[in-house]
């Protein structure tokens, strides 16, 4: 049963990365546990944001909203150059 609405998560983790989770845990005083809940936590938020960016960006796909390849590729080529195109929109 979970302890104070927690579960333990097993999770084998290659030596140097552990390594780096004491030597980060002593730095900060804090214990590895709070190092590794910290790090899930920020993991966590970042897929969250990208997943829904992606689907926004899939549903504006589906609407028709895009921007034709070889566009893009003419201002990314003209960058560099004394006349850069526009953004292509």
């Amino acid at each position: 049963m979970a302890k104070n609405g927690t579960k333990v998560i097993t999770a084998h983790i290659p030596l140097p990365l552990a390594e780096k989770v004491d030597q980060m845990a002593d730095r900060l005083e804090r214990s590895c546990g709070w190092i590794i809940k910290q790090a899930l936590s920020a993991w966590i938020a970042q897929e969250e944001v990208r997943n829904q960016l992606t689907r926004e960006a899939l549903a504006e796909v589906e609407a028709g909203n895009v921007i034709d390849h070889q566009a893009v590729q003419a201002w990314a080529d003209s960058l560099g150059t004394d006349n850069p195109l526009p953004v292509p929109r």
